[in-house]
């Protein structure tokens, strides 16, 4: 016997049985999925625990001043009262924060989009359209990852010189439009959780090419492109090695900036660590954001995995 949905039962017998009803079924949910026991709760608090210990052993060492850390470098469990004294230093400091991260945000966002679409076009080729050669040319592309980036530095360096674009947050960003593994991810997604009838439909239906692109397969692969878009724009945004080289202390992004402040011979931990606190809190306040996407994306692959 089928059981009578929640509006059918408001229409027969009121609001208050619909929402006795409505009860009833969300504990019959609840208790039809597994709970977990105790010892994952406590594994789980002592990850995330010690996860959160150097951040917070940042905050603690922000707090202070450098008298006091150089007196004891494991401060007091309870923050001090030098926290906005020092983020106050940090910003009037000549190491030009505000550009810092303004072009940390501009090299990170646009990066994160051009590696999230190429990357989903990329795979969207090797997963579903048949060319010639396309094993071969997708096992190169995650050969690629085996090259440490040190070596391109040198040829990379040359060509941006010869661009004319050593200084410019150009650099920075073409090379890193494109990545192997985020090609590689996407390709191995869309290949489970885009059906080719579907694709196949949209043929018979006289849908171009893109605009399968466009209608179906990036909607498919939204969870996969946020996940991706997220640890490209982290990625990105901590990178310090190439924009140090590209763009050095002209045109800075956050890392570089941030290493200018260690200049000298005296080093000012407690400056440094407000630094640092200033280059971490966007990244938490981004993971407040879209912490459900990633966590959409990560539980969408493993199902469809």
């Amino acid at each position: 016997m089928a059981v009578p949905s929640t509006p059918y039962i408001e229409q027969t017998a009121g609001a208050g049985a619909a929402r006795a009803a409505r009860r009833r079924r969300g504990r019959e949910v609840d208790a039809s999925g597994p709970r977990p026991s105790w010892i994952t709760y406590a594994v789980l608090s002592v990850v995330t625990l010690v996860s959160l210990l150097p951040l917070y052993y940042t905050l603690l060492l922000a707090s202070s001043t450098s008298a006091e850390i150089a007196q004891n470098p494991i401060p007091s469990p309870i923050p001090g009262s030098h926290l906005f004294e020092n983020l106050g230093r940090v910003f009037e400091s000549d190491i030009k924060l505000p550009t810092a991260v303004w072009n940390s945000v501009i090299v990170s966002t646009v990066t994160a989009a051009a590696v999230v679409f190429v990357s989903t076009l990329a795979g969207f080729a090797f997963a579903r359209l048949r060319f010639k050669g396309s094993a071969g040319l997708l096992t190169f592309v995650v050969a690629t990852m085996a090259v440490p980036t040190q070596l391109g530095v040198v040829p990379l360096f040359i060509v941006m010189r010869e661009l004319g674009l050593v200084g410019s947050l150009w650099s920075v960003i073409i090379p890193g439009m494109a990545s192997a593994f985020g090609v590689f991810w996407m390709t191995q997604y869309l290949r489970s959780a885009l059906p080719e009838e579907l694709i196949e439909a949209a043929r018979i239906d006289g849908a171009s090419t893109f605009r399968i692109f466009r209608s179906i397969v990036f909607p498919a692969a939204r969870p996969a492109a946020a996940m991706l878009g997220l640890f490209t724009f982290i990625g990105s945004w901590t990178n310090y090695f190439w924009p140090s080289i590209a763009l050095g202390a002209t045109n800075p992004t956050l890392p570089v900036a941030l290493q200018l402040l260690q200049a000298g011979f005296f080093k000012d931990i407690a400056l440094i660590m407000a630094g640092v606190l200033v280059s971490v809190i966007p990244l938490l306040l981004l993971f407040v954001v879209v912490g459900k996407q990633l966590v959409a994306g990560v539980m969408q692959g493993a199902v469809k995995g």
